[in-house]
């Protein structure tokens, strides 16, 4: 039933960010005195209309978009032309590009607002760099920087949320050397920090659990599965124990992790909990090598002062700017050869999908639930208003392209013109759509 729940979600949330977008194309045209023929919310067989101040307003049943007339339509469904001053159509350029650029512009800023809301109910991580991590990569760079300098670009990368910094982190060889550019907060200069990998090896129990949480009655991680050459082809472990320590080390302990990266031995001891009862075998593990992590930790602020209010102002003014990069980066990376194509394009199923998980996922409290949603609705809402400023029919954006191309020219784009760039638009529409609902597919399938 979570898929059901997840595409009412869905629905209900592309349908608000539709309104709302709609909405602003009739607020701004009814403050510049532009005659608006009816405002329908939602699409679909009519529920309830009514009529104010000569505007027919409508709610319909299917609530997936929106939409607001500017024109009068005949019996026969075709529009009816007007000399009429107040039509949008016959209205100058600059008040018409206005009217266009509203919507796309509501939900631009429904997505700062939603992402400042939610820094200051919750705080957020900024990208002022913290303490190192110990053990990691920056423990050689350690005194080469100081804590409260603000990072601006990652290997040559600008960089302008928590966001697209953890994209660069990702996208990043971790055997590799990584530059950090900083911005000191006493003199205001920029200044790089290289971080050399360190390589590691650490024990496997080949086995997969759970959870790593260690929140149960054991205080153990709960075994889901043992590989069948675990302790050398034979399985001391099985699915239902609870590992609880390794090498007299309780597996709860904060520090566990380090712990295993200091582990030599060629046999471990491991404590685990059968049918209640405590037990201890030798184990015989499989040592792995690893990368110790960039150690890179940003510092996380509460709004609780006029100070930090602008700070979280500032940051949220940044999203679309680190939603824009993470885009561009990942066509980068796509034209390079190091991403699939169909992981850059999502449609509704691939939206529905990313609910899904946030929405079946049990060890989430509702109100976590509820946070990322709220997060995931203001990324689609600054997403929207970038794609509706492609030019493309029924898009904002070619209607945007010809009031500029008017603007430049000094008269209106001859009909043929006009047909030929909505054909090219329909074209990329379609092209649009199709590579979404294969890209949304291919991610389900292969499970990207």
């Amino acid at each position: 039933m979570s898929i059901v729940r997840s595409i009412i979600v869905v629905i209900i949330m592309l349908g608000i960010l539709a309104t709302l977008h709609e909405l602003a194309h009739f607020w701004a045209a009814r403050l510049l005195k532009i005659k608006v023929y009816e405002v329908s919310i939602f699409v679909g067989p009519k529920l309830l209309s009514w009529k104010r101040k000569g505007v027919d307003f409508t709610i319909r049943l299917i609530p997936i978009g929106a939409y607001v007339r500017f024109t009068e339509i005949d019996e026969e469904g075709h529009v009816v032309e007007s000399k009429d001053p107040d039509l949008l159509v016959n209205q100058p350029r600059i008040k018409r590009l206005i009217v266009s650029i509203a919507g796309p512009l509501m939900n631009l800023v429904l997505g700062l607002l939603i992402f400042l809301v939610m820094f200051c109910a919750t705080g957020f991580v900024s990208l002022d760099i913290g303490k190192p991590v110990a053990g990691a990569q920056t423990g050689k760079v350690a005194e080469e920087y100081t804590v409260g300098d603000t990072i601006k670009k990652v290997n040559g990368n600008n960089v302008y949320t928590s966001y697209d910094f953890y994209f660069e982190l990702d996208s990043s060889d971790p055997g590799q050397d990584m530059t950090i550019t900083l911005k000191s907060k006493e003199d205001g200069k920029n200044y790089d920090v290289v971080l050399t990998p360190v390589f590691v090896r650490r024990p496997m129990l080949l086995i997969t659990v759970e959870t790593m949480s260690t929140e149960n009655e054991y205080k153990g991680w709960k075994v889901h599965s043992v590989d069948e050459e675990q302790n050398e082809g034979n399985p001391v472990l099985k699915a239902g124990d609870y590992v609880t320590s390794i090498n007299g080390k309780a597996v709860s302990d904060d520090d566990i992790e380090e712990f295993l990266y200091t582990v030599t031995d060629e046999v471990l001891k491991v404590g685990y909990i059968r049918d209640g009862v405590e037990e201890e075998v030798d184990l015989i593990p499989r040592y792995v090598d690893y990368v110790t992590d960039r150690g890179v930790s940003l510092i996380g602020y509460r709004v609780d002062s006029l100070a930090s209010f602008a700070k979280a102002l500032g940051y949220s003014t940044k999203m679309p700017a680190a939603i824009g990069n993470i885009s561009i980066r990942g066509i980068k990376e796509i034209i390079a050869g190091k991403e699939k194509a169909y992981n850059l394009v999502s449609g509704p199923i691939g939206i529905t999908t990313m609910v899904n998980d946030v929405v079946k996922d049990e060890e989430d409290t509702v109100a976590d639930k509820l946070y990322v949603l709220i997060l995931l609705s203001a990324v689609i809402s600054i997403a929207l208003a970038f794609s509706n400023l492609l030019p493309i029919p029924g898009l904002d954006g070619i209607q945007i392209v010809f009031i500029v191309v008017e603007m430049v020219i000094g008269h209106k784009l001859s009909e043929k013109t006009e047909g030929i760039l909505t054909i090219i638009g329909f074209v990329m529409i379609v092209l649009l759509l199709i590579l979404a609902f294969i890209s949304d597919i291919l991610r389900i399938i292969f499970g990207y």
